[in-house]
């Protein structure tokens, strides 16, 4: 999978995150392997479509915190590796702070809706975790979406004239109010180092989750 849009988007939230210089002293401070977002323009409104096939929004979270990472079910390494530690890391959370976890919601949004539907997708998010709500929609509903959440995506034709989908890998986690408050820790293959292990994603919860 092509790894350069990640670079790309994790670079321009960097820059978003520097827009707002007032953070409150008593927050958290970002561990290495994390991205503070406080203050960056990421996340919207939106209206898609639950592995149930019931409509889900935006607004029905609020006062909850949101693990939100884009990725597609037929993704063949990075998206089922990622959550899979994203998941193990929520559980981990669960257990040491099980009044905390309850006020988390992690979610899966699509993009590839031609080939995720319900369906595909409830299969998928049941593999790893009960509580992960996996969302789909038309097109141009996941475009506008990947946008207003900073998240690129292209389509890759292989020469059998199957398809994958490059895409950023960008595990955000929202506050109450629906603002971005850190990226979560994700393997990079590149490097030598361990990170977006299941550990570092349940302390980055610990930190940031009230």
């Amino acid at each position: 999978m092509n790894r350069r849009p990640s670079l790309v988007v994790m670079s321009a939230a960097l820059l978003l995150a520097g827009c707002d210089a007032s953070q409150d002293a008593a927050a958290p401070s970002a561990a290495p392997a994390e991205t503070d977002l406080r203050g960056a323009t990421i996340g919207g409104p939106f209206a898609l479509t639950d592995q149930d096939g019931k409509q889900r929004n935006w607004a029905e979270f609020q006062g909850r915190y949101r693990i939100v990472y884009f990725g597609y079910t037929y993704c063949p390494d990075v998206c089922p590796l990622d959550l899979q530690r994203i998941a193990q890391g929520f559980r981990l959370f669960e257990k040491q702070a099980p009044a905390r976890a309850a006020k988390v919601q992690p979610i899966f949004i699509s993009v590839d809706p031609e080939r995720d539907t319900p369906a595909a997708l409830k299969t998928y998010v049941t593999a790893f975790h009960p509580r992960l709500i996996g969302l789909t929609g038309t097109e141009a509903q996941i475009a506008t979406v990947a946008k207003s959440f900073v998240t690129v995506y292209s389509k890759v034709t292989q020469k059998n004239g199957a398809y994958l989908v490059s895409h950023t890998r960008t595990p955000i986690l929202f506050g109450p109010e629906g603002a971005p408050l850190v990226m979560l820790p994700v393997d990079d293959t590149a490097t030598p180092q361990a990170e977006g292990t299941p550990e570092q994603i349940a302390d980055a919860l610990d930190r940031w989750v009230k």
